[in-house]
């Protein structure tokens, strides 16, 4: 799953190397306190901080003796120190380290998701101002409903990435927090000084209470926000999807050049992209119901959520990562059909503009039963016999006399339904 999913930058904060420099981090600022407060003498701080190394193949020796992580990397660390080494992770329990390192990580991995929204965010408004009034058919129910904007299907997306950047700004914000509380989480062996000296230093908000852990309930609110983010790329890639299909063919991802889309049939181009954010974005969800069943541990502490959040933590970040990756660069290079964009509007002779004609007859004066009523009738003669609409509606006595052939004609027109769409583009700041 790394090796395929993994950007370099996503890769170097969910490195061991990385997890055990911010171990290291934590500790070097703990000891910093502890001479702060005169607990510890400021000569062994200061060495502590300069001689303090750890070396990841003698930490995974240790790790096979002691089968702690933890451990195993504070004795690989004092092995690198001298007298000064008894000061290192005075007073600290194994998660005051632990939970306060993984939200530097979780903060440095949010910051790389963010950056790739904003670019999704320039992609999507780059499309919507180039198809602001191309007319396209929209769909309801998988069916040909009225002529709308190309561009407003960017548009929306749009809106819900900006929705995606706030929400992951304030679940990121949720779990920007640490604790140097000890083993329950009430300070008996350690002053709460060097708890806000260490958050601090680390740009983070000491937790209000906590126990030998921080609450879960903010992880699984991070994850269940990377699983709407996922939710929303895979709202975009399925309706990519379904505008690719052979008998549509209004939209496709990129396809280029050298790539093979079948190992038996050299006619086809899938839509691979696109299909794999589907199916990521699931993977997402389920990380999701695992964060929640996180949240309730025994009493002050177990354990039942280290190994699995060693898996979805890296995992759902790196997923939500490459997905937005693969996103931006469909949305860049993503192949529209003008021709085909109008033939499709065309495909049900006229159709899709009865409700045009039923207000028109409306204002002409007859009641909206009756007109609806008229309006449909000529709309079931199209659909039986295979008739243009417009050609039913004329043959009709009662559409004549009150609209008359030019009023009918200037119903069928697709511009009309663009007429408005400047509105929706004002509210969304791309006027």
């Amino acid at each position: 799953m790394i090796e395929r999913y993994t950007r370099p930058e996503m890769d170097r904060i969910w490195s061991l190397e990385n997890r055990y420099q911010k171990f290291l981090d934590v500790e070097i600022l703990a000891s910093e306190a502890w001479a702060d407060l005169g607990m510890i003498p400021r000569e062994a701080a200061v060495l502590i901080a300069e001689n303090a190394a750890f070396d990841l193949d003698r930490i995974e020796a240790l790790e096979k003796e002691t089968r702690h992580d933890v451990v195993a990397f504070t004795r690989c660390v004092t092995e690198s120190l001298g007298e000064e080494g008894r000061y290192f992770h005075f007073g600290l329990t194994s998660y005051d380290v632990v939970d306060t390192a993984l939200s530097v990580l979780i903060r440095e991995a949010a910051g790389l998701i963010s950056q790739g929204l904003s670019e999704l965010d320039e992609a999507l408004k780059d499309q919507a101002l180039k198809h602001k009034k191309t007319p396209v058919v929209g769909r309801t129910h998988g069916v040909h409903a009225e002529p709308t904007s190309l561009g407003l299907k960017f548009a929306l997306w749009l809106c819900e990435v900006r929705r995606d950047r706030q929400r992951l700004d304030r679940a990121a914000e949720t779990v920007r927090v640490g604790k140097l509380s000890g083993a329950v989480g009430n300070f008996a062996h350690i002053d709460p000084f060097i708890e806000e000296y260490v958050c601090a230093k680390l740009d983070l908000e000491p937790a209000p209470v906590s126990t030998q852990v921080l609450q879960r309930d903010r992880h699984a609110e991070f994850v269940g926000t990377l699983a709407i983010i996922g939710a929303t790329l895979e709202k975009m890639a399925l309706e990519i999807r379904n505008l690719q299909r052979t008998e549509t063919r209004e939209l496709e991802e990129p396809f280029y050049a050298g790539q093979k889309g079948s190992s038996a049939m050299p006619h086809k181009r899938n839509p691979v992209t696109c299909e794999q954010v589907c199916g990521l974005s699931r993977l997402l969800r389920g990380y999701a119901g695992t964060a929640l069943e996180n949240v309730a541990l025994w009493h002050e502490r177990d354990i039942s959520h280290s190994s699995v959040e060693r898996v979805i933590l890296p995992d759902s970040t790196i997923i939500t990562d490459h997905m937005v990756q693969q996103m931006i660069r469909v949305i860049r290079d993503l192949q529209v059909y003008p021709g085909q964009l109008a033939r499709n509007l065309e495909l049900t002779g006229g159709l899709i503009y009865s409700q045009r004609v039923l207000l028109e007859l409306v204002e002409s004066g007859l009641s909206r039963e009756t007109a609806y009523n008229l309006v449909q009738d000529c709309a079931m003669k199209s659909w039986d016999n295979g008739r243009p609409f417009k050609e039913v509606l004329a043959e009709e006595a009662a559409v004549q006399e009150r609209l008359g052939s030019e009023k009918l004609e200037s119903c069928f027109d697709a511009e009309h339904y663009l007429s408005r769409v400047d509105h929706v583009y004002r509210r969304l700041g791309l006027d």
